[in-house]
């Protein structure tokens, strides 16, 4: 018997007629080969031992020299440095700042930089250094160690696996949202009880339950899976080039626990990559519950669903979709976030959701001589989650959000125009996929026609959008 309910029947996009495109667009739709289970699939039937990787640093590259930029505390052991050492996997923006401001701690842990290719590594060697431009300054910081992660065995200097011979104790995953999983599946020999791993990227977290139950028990032993760490990230950051950020709008970042109570016993050092996160100066970072951090990445992920492939399509600056020309946007803006909302307050009502919602309201509610809980608890938090999730409340959101980042370009837009992959399938596909899996058969058409638009590369007009996500 299939476990996942996510697999069903694909749902059918209208055509679209009547509004002049440049290219052909497909029309998206969350079959069994788009919906997200399809990765634990792969995960699943996949037997193959975790790959051997290679920890190259300068020193393996022709003409390198010592690597080592990261000072370790004065009389501390290699283990102890390694315990203490936070690897930031993915140095774009997000892995940039938060990179940076790691590196301000007063108690400075060691910090290793992990890019994706070899061409960065070289670039580092020519010109090492983060630069992260704030109020017009720009600040650059070289006191990281840096390495690149592959299967290549190195031709020349040291041979070193990652983790330097041990278990990584802290990974910050800051890659963009679809290759996030695929990372930690790849390094995860180097993981295990030990780990703690924290993802940063924007989206739901994909070990939320009931899948990340369903990984975790396919790629690691009973007793052996890391903590699982999530952030929610609000800070608005733009890349001028490789290794080089603008901090355009400082905000906050919640960190907390993901499938929390499932990392078997507590250990003294659990949250030691939390608390550092939490604490950096400059991230403005707070602890939160799993049941608040659930919550917060469903409120973000609207604000991402909305802002992002909207400035992708029109090319245009956060702010400029809010300005009200009588061009139908807002109309659109209000179909994006009634669909959201219709899903999400299904969500919230639906016994999926219990492993997250459930155990921590007993927690709160053994208020009672006795110790016991009230029923109505649970019942009351759903009907406050409903209310903060209805339509008026999401509305009031997104108009505050884009108040605040209203000079910033998008994430999405700025992946557009360098020609990278987006994560609208990790933003407005998972509210699709989420619906379907809810029993909604009729769809988000808004949403399934930004998905199209943007994995299309259309570029439209106010109007022309406007007519062709409002078209029935």
């Amino acid at each position: 018997m299939n476990p996942i309910p996510w697999i069903r029947n694909s749902i059918k996009v209208s055509g679209i007629s009547g509004v002049k495109l440049p290219m052909p667009i497909r029309a998206y739709s969350a079959g069994p080969r788009q919906v997200p289970v399809e990765w634990l699939r792969r995960v699943v039937e996949d037997r193959t031992e975790p790959p051997k990787l290679y920890a190259w640093t300068l020193e393996n590259l022709p003409g390198g020299a010592n690597s080592k930029y990261s000072p370790s505390a004065e009389g501390v052991s290699k283990l102890d440095d390694e315990r203490r050492r936070i690897y930031v996997l993915g140095v774009g923006n997000i892995g940039r700042l938060y990179a940076s401001c790691l590196s301000k701690h007063t108690s400075r842990p060691p910090i290793t930089l992990v890019v994706h290719r070899q061409d960065l590594l070289e670039h580092w060697q020519s010109q090492p250094g983060i630069e992260l431009v704030r109020d017009g300054k720009a600040e650059r910081n070289a006191a990281f160690d840096i390495e690149w992660w592959t299967d290549a065995k190195p031709p020349r200097g040291p041979v070193e696996e990652p983790g330097a011979g041990a278990k990584i104790a802290n990974l910050l995953v800051a890659t963009k949202a679809p290759d996030a999983l695929p990372q930690i599946d790849r390094v995860r020999g180097y993981l295990d009880a030990s780990s703690t791993v924290a993802f940063a990227q924007n989206g739901m977290c994909k070990l939320w339950p009931p899948l990340g139950d369903a990984y975790v028990a396919a790629r690691f032993p009973a007793g052996a899976s890391p903590t699982w760490l999530a952030c929610v990230t609000t800070h608005g950051v733009t890349s001028l080039g490789p290794f080089r950020s603008v901090h355009a709008s400082p905000a906050t970042v919640l960190v907390g626990t993901v499938m929390a109570g499932r990392g078997g016993v507590a250990r003294s050092d659990t949250n030691y990559l939390a608390e550092k996160i939490a604490s950096a100066p400059g991230l403005a970072g707070r602890r939160v519950s799993t049941r608040e951090l659930w919550v917060s990445q469903l409120e973000k992920l609207v604000v991402n669903s909305v802002i992002n492939p909207l400035t992708a399509v029109l090319r245009c600056k956060n702010g400029e979709i809010f300005v009200g020309r009588n061009d139908g946007l807002s109309s659109v803006i209000d179909a994006l976030l009634g669909e959201a909302s219709r899903t999400l307050t299904a969500l919230v009502e639906h016994p999926s959701t219990d492993s997250i919602l459930l155990p921590q309201m007993a927690s709160e509610n053994q208020n009672t001589a006795t110790g016991a809980t009230t029923a109505e608890s649970p019942r009351r938090f759903r009907e406050e989650l409903v209310k903060r999730f209805s339509f008026p409340r999401l509305r009031a959101m997104i108009y505050s959000v884009g108040e605040k980042v209203a000079e910033n370009t998008s994430s999405m837009l700025q992946d557009v125009r360098a020609g990278k992959k987006t994560e609208v399938k990790d933003f407005n596909g998972w509210l699709v996929e989420t619906a379907k899996y809810l029993g909604h058969e009729c769809g988000l058409p808004a949403h399934e026609k930004m998905i199209s638009l943007v994995l299309d590369g259309v570029t439209l007009s106010k109007g022309e959008l406007s007519r062709h996500i409002l078209k029935t």
